[in-house]
């Protein structure tokens, strides 16, 4: 066996490249009451990340927004599923009243699933973003926005005026294990949608990510990177599925390091401006140093081509 082998997890055991100390620091403990006086969802708790303690002692955490009960039942998703509330319509100043005490220089927004709003919760994110512009004009946004199931359009359109820096939407693993993995979804109407936000404005930056460990071949991996970019998405991020309860999707293979390191020298080959992928990454890892590497990355490129 090589440092590339995936091993296989049938108890799930993670090695050590996987595991994360619990959090313990003050600035997490100053992050979670904040994000309680706010009446504030983050999906850093909803979804178990296991980045929780370096982001939040740090004070960088990724607010839900439409509430902490989703309308899909993902396989691999640890947010709970049912009827959700009435959106909070003071949700949007809290958000931006957050990113103000903390400070925030980049704030990443995203959701549950709202299939029961006739928008899917697009006008939520607009006022989301329209907030922090008021309150916060120099922060940098990035959402990460539900697919909108049959009315992906106009919800595109909606938040692509308000004029977003990033707009991430994940594909989350290859097409061959969607009606496993994510059943409500389609894989096409994914890539339609993040393709549909290059062409509203090319000036928004467009990230996608996948989750490895799920039962997915190399070159299926391969091939979604080549479906991104068809969509002229920029940003890449790659990191290991962990299974936050028995009653999810189990864990089919631990992905090592250097498996991580040769995907993302592939996905550069195939001219991403940015790609991020290691074991622990996910989709607001490190979100405000990227979209600077990403901001440069694209002004390098823009340069070249003069």
């Amino acid at each position: 066996m090589n440092d590339m082998t995936p091993i296989k997890a049938p108890r799930e055991r993670k090695p050590d490249w996987i595991r994360v100390k619990a959090p313990t620091s003050a600035g997490f403990a100053a992050t979670r009451a904040l994000m309680r006086s706010k009446s504030l969802t983050t999906v850093c708790e909803e979804a178990a990340c296991p980045n929780i303690g370096e982001c939040w002692s740090k004070k960088h955490a990724t607010v839900m927004i439409l509430g902490d009960t989703c309308t899909r039942a993902c396989a691999f998703c640890n947010v709970k599923t049912g009827m959700p509330r009435a959106v909070d319509p003071m949700e949007p100043n809290n958000v931006a009243d957050a990113a103000a005490q903390m400070g925030l220089a980049h704030i990443v927004v995203t959701s549950v699933d709202r299939d029961d709003l006739p928008d899917g919760g697009a006008s939520q994110f607009v006022k989301v973003i329209e907030a922090i512009r008021r309150s916060n004009p120099t922060t940098t946004i990035e959402i990460l926005t539900p697919d909108f199931r049959n009315k992906h359009e106009r919800a595109v359109e909606a938040i692509v005026a308000a004029r977003p820096d990033v707009y991430n939407h994940n594909l989350e693993t290859v097409p061959r294990l969607y009606p496993t993995i994510r059943p409500g979804a389609r894989y096409y109407a994914s890539l339609r949608l993040l393709e549909s936000v290059k062409k509203l404005d090319p000036s928004i930056f467009t990230k996608s990510g996948v989750m490895l460990g799920l039962g997915e071949e190399r070159l299926e991996v391969h091939q979604v990177m080549d479906d991104m970019r068809s969509a002229d998405v920029d940003f890449l991020t790659m990191g290991q599925y962990l299974r936050p309860t028995p009653r999810h999707a189990e864990v089919k293979d631990f992905v090592p390091p250097a498996a991580f390191d040769a995907y993302a020298a592939i996905a550069r080959a195939k001219g991403f401006l940015l790609v991020a992928s290691s074991p622990l990454t996910r989709s607001s890892y490190h979100a405000g140093d990227d979209f600077a590497k990403m901001r440069d990355a694209r002004a390098a490129k823009l340069a070249r081509v003069r």
